[in-house]
């Protein structure tokens, strides 16, 4: 019986390899490949569609509310990761889109510009440390930043929140407006500390305006006789 069976199962492979086998259209490979290009097409869009609406979405939530800036930050590590990821992909289609890549990256950046800004009005001194910190991933500080970077450095209340603005406007001193708000800076602190740092930074900087604005502090009655002593050096340093 097995051998009957083994007859039966040999005859019909003999004749399905006797079978001709059909030639494909001539016309197979280009639809093959307008099949693939529709595809990626829709991939595209739905990718790109994607972007937009996580960006809008994000944007929508960058409403000034001071209660949330912690979730601000979070937000915006979020977004700068995502877009560092599709930034540095290689080879693919994400990065072959450079406009689209550029777009997104001037979405992270104002976002970063709108978190450091709130931040630089919360309350609590830690939160105006990180915002003054944020200064340094802004690839362009346009004067709104300096606005509130020389109303941090001269109307913050906590005298750590100050040097380090201070710290990072002297990063910024290629900036005109920068340089002459640290001039006009000098007549509007009253801490020892924030007059001699000013003084380290006006001689770093070689900021030669300055010397007049040390003249007039050296006619304040209350002055400090160690920043006296600083700011007379200085004024030799300088002239």
């Amino acid at each position: 019986m097995d051998e009957q069976f083994d007859d039966i199962e040999k005859t019909l492979w003999v004749q399905l390899g006797k079978m001709p086998v059909p030639e494909p259209s001539k016309d197979v490979k280009t639809r093959f490949h307008a099949m693939l290009d529709t595809f990626k097409a829709e991939e595209e869009a739905k990718k790109e569609g994607l972007f937009q609406t996580i960006v809008e979405r994000f944007k929508s939530l960058f409403a000034y509310k001071p209660a949330y800036n912690w979730a601000y930050a979070m937000i915006l590590i979020v977004i700068s990761s995502s877009a560092g990821y599709f930034i540095g992909k290689p080879n693919t289609e994400v990065a072959a889109n450079h406009n689209e890549v550029k777009r997104l990256s001037s979405e992270v950046q104002d976002m970063k510009q709108m978190m450091m800004l709130s931040m630089l009005e919360n309350p609590v001194a830690t939160e105006r440390l990180k915002a003054v910190s944020y200064t340094q991933e802004l690839n362009n500080v346009d004067d709104q930043v300096v606005d509130a970077l020389l109303t941090t450095l001269n109307f913050d209340q906590n005298e750590n929140v100050r040097l380090v603005t201070l710290e990072a406007l002297i990063q910024l001193a290629e900036n005109p407006k920068v340089r002459e708000g640290l001039v006009q800076s000098l007549l509007t602190q009253d801490s020892p500390l924030m007059q001699v740092a000013l003084a380290d930074a006006m001689v770093k900087l070689q900021e030669k305006r300055s010397v007049k604005q040390f003249k007039e502090m050296l006619r304040k009655e209350n002055l400090n006789d160690a920043v006296k002593g600083k700011i007379e050096k200085t004024i030799l340093v300088l002239s």
